[in-house]
């Protein structure tokens, strides 16, 4: 396991926090933004796991 996968791993759990925070007081930017984390960080964490490989 490498630094990428750790930090796309971290994303992911930061942009699940943005994403229920934006639901819970109904700001569909911030919900939005925390999708987007939360696809950064599966990218980033698959970058990593490539990165492994090689």
């Amino acid at each position: 396991m490498n630094k990428d996968q750790v930090k796309g791993g971290l994303e992911q759990v930061k942009g699940e926090a943005k994403e229920q925070w934006g639901k819970l007081t109904d700001q569909p930017a911030t919900e939005t933004e925390g999708k987007l984390d939360k696809l950064k960080g599966k990218l980033r964490e698959g970058y990593g796991k490539v990165k492994d490989k090689l």
